[in-house]
């Protein structure tokens, strides 16, 4: 997120289930090595906040660009919606990869993705308890299974055995990546997915640039020499090509995707599919980096994966 979904809108009658699939499977690949080299990216001096801010400029121009290819009149907009796309931006999209990253500077990436995964669980219940839309018992199921493995991965009964700072900071990009899918699915009414990722990504850009303003950007940090660490550390990569991959690779190609398969599959069939992006990542960090994870904690991510995937078809 790990990166965030949009829910599809009216299915097109050209479906491919399988391309769809297959376009997914691709994004979460892509979103899973993203967390290890941002993890990478960030032990360089980097702080989460100019990973943020850089990624966040990246995306919103590769997106509008692709936006302006595809259809150029698609990115207009009134006046009376800025509000809300800015707030889209900034609480929906900014404040998801900061906590995100936060998190994974001091966490395992697997148990961090996972952690913000609970986040569809929380959209489901809030469907159900505020929204007043039908949504089937089996959110309750999900709720107990994901709090479940949650306790099993940070292993409760040995006085929580993860860095506190770093779990407090994937639960509140749980909370905050549920508010983006709730407004995203607001959002999605009235406007295409690209074209609204790029006024996210703008407004994002917009803030971070207020908050840390881009002629005080460590120049010298991005053309660093950082080793790759793990397995990989006698090889070395300059900062600036780790953030290149963080906002091509890890950013603007797999959002695309996903955007497409949207055309082939539903939004649930996507959010369940891109499933597999903590897997990917926990699996690219034990190899890459030596994150291991013992037994319980492995039991933990299975339990809070079946959480998710209910509640994934609660709705």
């Amino acid at each position: 997120m790990t990166e965030p979904l949009l829910p599809s809108r009216e299915p097109p009658s050209d479906r491919r289930p399988v391309v769809g699939y297959a376009m997914v499977a691709v994004a979460a690949t892509l979103f899973g090595i993203n967390g290890p080299v941002s993890k990478v990216a960030l032990s360089s001096g980097l702080s989460s906040l100019r990973l943020t801010e850089a990624r966040s400029a990246g995306a919103f121009i590769a997106l509008t660009a692709i936006a302006l290819v595809r259809a150029p009149s698609s990115l207009r907009v009134q006046r009376r919606e800025l509000p809300r796309l800015a707030l889209f931006g900034i609480v929906g999209v900014a404040f998801v990869q900061l906590f995100y990253f936060l998190a994974i500077h001091r966490l395992p990436v697997g148990i961090a993705l996972l952690i913000q995964y609970i986040g569809p669980v929380l959209v489901a219940i809030y469907a159900r308890t505020f929204g007043h839309e039908h949504v089937r018992r089996r959110i309750w199921l999900a709720l107990a299974l994901s709090l479940t493995g949650l306790a099993l991965m940070v292993q409760l009964w040995s006085g929580v055995t993860l860095d506190g700072l770093g779990v407090t900071y994937a639960l509140i990009a749980a909370v905050v990546f549920a508010v983006y899918l709730l407004l995203a699915e607001h959002e999605m009414k009235s406007r295409e997915a690209i074209p609204l990722l790029a006024w996210a990504f703008f407004f994002a850009l917009v803030f971070w640039t207020i908050v840390q303003p881009w002629w005080s950007f460590p120049a010298s940090a991005a053309g660093r020499t950082v080793s790759l660490q793990g397995h990989l550390s006698s090889h070395h990569l300059p900062v600036w090509a780790l953030v290149l991959w963080v906002i091509v690779l890890g950013s603007a190609l797999p959002f695309t995707l996903i955007v497409g398969a949207m055309r082939h599959i539903t939004a649930t069939q996507v959010g369940v599919t891109a499933m597999l992006e903590p897997v990917v990542a926990t699996v690219v960090a034990w190899i890459w980096l030596r994150e291991s994870l013992s037994a319980a904690q492995l039991v933990g991510a299975a339990v809070v994966l079946c959480g998710i995937g209910l509640a994934q078809t609660a709705r």
